[in-house]
């Protein structure tokens, strides 16, 4: 059973009923579930996942107010309620692990992803801000929120990144993928560098990996889960393998020519895309063009005279 499964079922089997006998007048306040850092709230884990930063449990988040009226005992209720469920203890956290579970305020737990209480509600912090962090704060299942507060951020996430900024980081990521892979690739084999052009191919999967994320409106995920996230996407998940070929395959003669070709039938599959959804009359599949094409559809004047690799 996946985690985020049995963090459900226990929630449905012993959380529900300990919230509704030790705070019954909180019940419909508290919002439950499940999401965050760690392959659970993806629903990426397996057994291997175990080794480290996983527990069985659930998350329980709760207005400031109310936190400040029943955080503390509600902490306390749920973790006797864990240790009576099955005992699970952390056998090993790592530095950069981020425990998903627990009580916690609402607003610290979108602060931890996007630097305030809530949705960004500016523009720049839809633009800088990594897109695994707004992944992060949007993944897993919410099992109950009455109140809805908690569910109505992770909406606005989910959706509401501007479509000027969407542009931007389409923009910026289709000069990349021209410079690294359809340019600078070839040029550093020829040069012998063959460590630099390993470089440019990293970045050209990086930058196609997001930029079909963002043809599809879907937040991208960290490099860990970059392409199992990208095999569910609806538009362009064909070329996660193309992709992955390109990272893994060996260097030889054969393998270099083949990977050219994998830039170009990559470019060109973008290229139709952006031309399907209207967001380029580039004709070349050479993805530079495309980039500029793209950025002169940003009605937002301050966000078009951006540098186009900004973003």
């Amino acid at each position: 059973m996946k985690g985020l499964e049995e963090a459900k079922k226990f929630y449905e089997t012993a959380g529900k009923e300990m919230i509704a006998r030790e705070f019954k007048e909180y019940e419909g306040r508290i919002a439950v579930g499940l999401v965050g850092h760690g392959s659970e709230c993806f629903g990426f884990d397996d057994e291997l996942s175990r080794d480290h930063d996983f527990e069985t449990g659930f998350s329980l988040w709760l207005t400031r107010e109310d936190e400040e009226k029943i955080g503390f005992k509600l902490t306390r209720a749920y973790d006797k309620l864990k240790a009576e469920y099955n005992g699970t203890e952390l056998s090993h956290t790592s530095v950069i692990g981020a425990n998903s579970q627990g009580v916690l305020r609402i607003e610290d737990f979108y602060r931890r992803y996007t630097g305030r209480e809530g949705a960004p509600s500016d523009w720049r912090d839809w633009l800088y801000t990594e897109s695994s962090y707004f992944a992060e704060a949007t993944n897993g299942e919410v099992f109950r929120d009455d109140l809805g507060v908690f569910s109505k951020i992770r909406d606005d996430i989910l959706t509401g990144m501007p479509e000027d900024v969407r542009l931007k980081k389409i923009a910026a990521r289709c000069v990349r993928m021209a410079q690294t892979g359809q340019y600078n690739y070839g040029r550093a084999l020829a040069h012998g560098e063959e460590g630099a052009a390993a470089l440019a191919l990293d970045d050209f999967v990086r930058n196609a990996v997001e930029t079909i994320f963002l043809l599809n409106k879907r937040h991208c995920p960290y490099y860990k889960w970059m392409f199992r996230a990208m095999r569910t996407l609806e538009k362009l998940s064909d070329l996660c393998a193309p992709l992955e070929f390109l990272l893994t395959a060996e260097n030889d003669e054969q393998g270099k020519k083949v990977k050219s070709e994998i830039i170009e039938d990559v470019a060109l599959a973008i290229s139709n895309e952006l031309r399907e959804q209207n967001l380029s009359d580039a004709k070349d599949n050479y993805l530079e063009p495309h980039g500029f094409s793209v950025q002169k559809r940003i009605k937002t004047a301050e966000i078009r005279n951006l540098h186009i690799l900004v973003g």
